[in-house]
This record gives structure tokens, C-alpha cells and sequence, in this order.
């Protein structure tokens, strides 16, 4: 069982210069999050390189995640694969490993109908017991999942979460007003993370929580104690940060940042390549300006919620 709630962060994998997973650096950063009080752990998203991983290195990075978590938070895996019959491979050995629940994308490479997306979820959902979290994301993955294609999914009792990543917030309110708590909604991005999470979103899986943990948390619980001037002078300092998860270069700018904040390296895995020339200053004079006027963040910890 998985609370639906609070700040998730969508984890890079960490990988040395041989292109080897360091469990090292990957430890450091889990340790870090968990430090900041995040509410659990996502293997393997955009942000995880999921596409290049190898079927053992998503399993070590689960067994290595549940050990440090200590059963304090779960710890999820993201299912991006190109057929229903490997989709449902993956959840089932993830399952088997021990994660804790699944965050799952639409078809990939393929732009499926309404039907055939639905019949995805639908035969991955059926095929485990893990909680589910639908990533809807048309922006980048081309696919929508309407709110009559969530009512179909929501006929399997596991789908308990949706990532709403339209970029249109007012559909947190749509999902809330149409099914209640029935499903839970998070925010996938970035720069619409305090919007979201004020007009009703549950949580935030977030990107750029990856190299400032404890910032990002802040903000969630200092908007569910009705703190909101607190929270939106931390999120005013972000955005130029939070921007930086909005390109199609994001896992190497957040990569940066996490250099820059001592929880990362600047390794990806190819055929991703570090940042060169222009826009790797841009990058950094982002991140430099942000480090130079980094805010004290207030007791964020056991803060009261509001009723």
C-alpha cells in the first residue's frame, strides 16, 4: 500500500566514467532525499535514463533503494517499454525484486488509440498487485489519457494515481471535481509545481528535487500548512532552476545541478552526451546565480496542516 502524497522525486542514475552504475554517488543522493523528508523514491523515469538501462541494473537499483529507505518511504519503478508482453515482464520482476509500486507510461514509440492505451494499463495493471501511478503526459509522449479513458482505468482497483503533466493545471481540478480521492493526482512539473499543489494536487514527482532536496520539500509542506508567501519565496528563488527541467536536455542540466549541490555527477549515459559549448554556460550561470543566493529555508519539518 502506497500514500499517495507528498514530494516524489524522479531519481538520475548514477553511472561512473566506464559507464558502470556508481552506487557510490546513487547512495549519497537517495540518502540525501530521504534527509530532506521526501515521500518516496522513482527508478528509472525520464530523468533515471530508463530507455538505456539493462533489466540487472534497474533490479540493483531497486534492491540498493530499499535497503536505504528502510522501509520509511516506497520505492518505485517506472515502466517505459515498447510492447504490453515486455511491459508486463518488467512490472512482474519488479514486483518479484520487492518494489513497492509502479509509475507507468503510455505506449512507447507507437502513437496508440484511446483503446489501445487503455487496454495497455489495463493488461499491465491486471497482470500485478502493485499500486499504479498513469503518467500523463501528452506534451512529450504525443498520448492523452482523457478523463473518460481514466474512468476505464480506474475500473482496476490498483491504478490509485495519475503524474498530470498537460501542463494545463485546471485539469488537477477536473480529476479532483470528477473522481475525488478515488485518485490521487501529482504534479509532474516543475514550473507548475506550487500552482498545482494550491489548487488540490496531492504531491509533486519532481525533477529538479534531485539536486535540492530539501527546497523542494519546503515547498510542499509549507503549501500544506497554508504557509503560502513562505512557499512562494523559495519557488520565486527556483524557477530560473525549475526551468531547467522543461528541455529536452533535462537530465544533464539536472545532472549539473547536482554537481553543483555535491549529489551528483555529470555522467549520462550515451547516446545522451554531457553539455558543450554556449548552452552548457547557460546552464551553469543558471545554476551559479542560484548557489550564490541560496535561501535559508524555514522549519519545514512536523509543520501543522491546515484543515
Amino acid at each position: 500500500m502506497i500514500n499517495w502524497e507528498g514530494v516524489m522525486p524522479a531519481v538520475t542514475t548514477k553511472f561512473t566514467s566506464e559507464d558502470k552504475l556508481d552506487l557510490a554517488m546513487f547512495e549519497k543522493n537517495i540518502k540525501a532525499q530521504i534527509d530532506a523528508g521526501v515521500h518516496g523514491i522513482i527508478l528509472g523515469g525520464t530523468l533515471g535514463e530508463a530507455s538505456t538501462l539493462e533489466q540487472e541494473e534497474k533490479e540493483i537499483l531497486i534492491k540498493t533503494s530499499l535497503s536505504l529507505v528502510e522501509g520509511k518511504i516506497p520505492v518505485i519503478i517506472n515502466i517505459a517499454e515498447q510492447s504490453t508482453k515486455e511491459a508486463i515482464a518488467v512490472a512482474q520482476h519488479a514486483e518479484k525484486v520487492g518494489a513497492q509500486g509502479l509509475m507507468i507510461l503510455p505506449p512507447m514509440r507507437y502513437k496508440a488509440t484511446d483503446y489501445e492505451t487503455v487496454t495497455y494499463f489495463k493488461s499491465i495493471a491486471n497482470s500485478t498487485s502493485l499500486p499504479i501511478m498513469i503518467y500523463n503526459n501528452p506534451i512529450d509522449y504525443k498520448i492523452e489519457v482523457t478523463l473518460d479513458m481514466l474512468e476505464d482505468l480506474l475500473e482496476c482497483e490498483n491504478i490509485e494515481a495519475v503524474k498530470e503533466s498537460t501542463r494545463d493545471i485546471t485539469n488537477v481540478l477536473r480529476i479532483k471535481s470528477r473522481f475525488g480521492d478515488r485518485v490521487k493526482v501529482f504534479t509532474g512539473v516543475d514550473t507548475l509545481g506550487l500552482e498545482s499543489l494550491v489548487i488540490g494536487a496531492d504531491g509533486w514527482v519532481a525533477g529538479l528535487v534531485c539536486a535540492f532536496p530539501a527546497e523542494t520539500v519546503a515547498i510542499y509542506e509549507l503549501v500544506k500548512a497554508g504557509k503560502i508567501n513562505d512557499a512562494l519565496e523559495i519557488y520565486k528563488w527556483f524557477m530560473p532552476l525549475l526551468e531547467l527541467d522543461i528541455s529536452p536536455q533535462l537530465v544533464q542540466n539536472i545532472k549539473l545541478a547536482e554537481v553543483a549541490t555535491g549529489i551528483g555527477t555529470e555522467n549520462v549515459r550515451a547516446p545522451r552526451l554531457p553539455l558543450q559549448g554556449a548552452e552548457r554556460a547557460r546552464v551553469l550561470e543558471v545554476i551559479n546565480k542560484a548557489m550564490e543566493c541560496r535561501p535559508a529555508l524555514p522549519e519545514y519539518k512536523n509543520l501543522s496542516s491546515v484543515a
